[in-house]
């Protein structure tokens, strides 16, 4: 079964098909989706990987720059949802 991912994009909700093979995890696919250019921020992901020592920066970045992008609330979206 594909998988599908739920999100919001300034205020509106949305679902988008998913693929490991297509994207390298699902920031990278709602960014494509709705036409985002990423390349600032792999640059500044990169440099915060080389200094920092633990994934709670990692993630806390991740998490202010999206929501800075205008995206909200993105995730996978379970099989028992999808089949209502």
């Amino acid at each position: 079964m594909a998988r599908q991912v739920s999100y919001y994009y300034q205020g509106t909700k949305k679902t988008i098909a998913f693929s490991f093979s297509q994207h390298f995890d699902i920031y990278e696919a709602v960014a494509a989706a709705e036409g985002v250019d990423l390349t600032s921020f792999w640059a500044m992901e990169k440099q915060l990987e080389m200094t920092s020592r633990g994934q709670g920066i990692m993630k806390n970045y991740r998490a202010n720059e999206f929501d800075r992008m205008g995206f909200s609330e993105i995730r996978f979206i379970k099989d028992e949802e999808q089949e209502k």
